[in-house]
């Protein structure tokens, strides 16, 4: 026990004497600087300072382009192109399905499958688009029950503002 309080009493000793740093002029030896320092004040000293170049750091690279070059970011330009070429394909896929069904249709009636009188181009593109189906559209009991709580704790605080 005594070994470890002497070595503590010893490391608090170090820590807080103090110390001085001189710097001198190496031809007069005339003294420019001079500062009386504690290992704990440098440490203290070097500890701030590293965690504010590391915060910095941090936000250099996240709010400006240079967070581009690490490897998994993407560039922004690169984003809004992918998002403008997904509209494209969808626009162009849609429109190739109504050109197949109009050819097709096309196609029957110049091989005699459906007379012409019968061929409406209105009616080619509406049985080419999708139709979406509902889900059930109809509350849930538990849904219900939200509802009336909410609209309860809505009362209560219109209540309490108009007090």
């Amino acid at each position: 026990m005594s070994e470890k309080r002497l070595k503590r009493k010893k490391l608090k000793e170090n820590l807080f004497n103090k110390r001085r740093l001189i710097i001198l002029n190496e031809d007069t030896f005339e003294e420019t600087f001079s500062l009386k320092l504690t290992m704990m004040n440098v440490f203290v000293v070097a500890s701030i300072g590293a965690i504010i170049l590391i915060s910095i750091t941090t936000l250099i690279i996240a709010f400006t382009p240079l967070r581009e070059f690490i490897p998994g970011y993407s560039s922004s330009k690169l984003k809004k192109d992918a998002t403008v070429l997904a509209l494209k394909s969808d626009s162009l896929t849609l429109a190739l399905k109504k050109n197949e069904a109009y050819i097709q249709s096309i196609q029957k009636v110049l091989n005699g499958e459906l007379e012409y009188a019968k061929f409406n181009k209105d009616s080619i593109m509406a049985s080419t688009e999708e139709v979406v189906p509902h889900g059930k559209l109809t509350p849930s009991e538990e849904e219900l029950e939200l509802r009336k709580e909410v609209d309860k704790e809505v009362k209560k605080d219109k209540k309490s503002n108009k007090k």
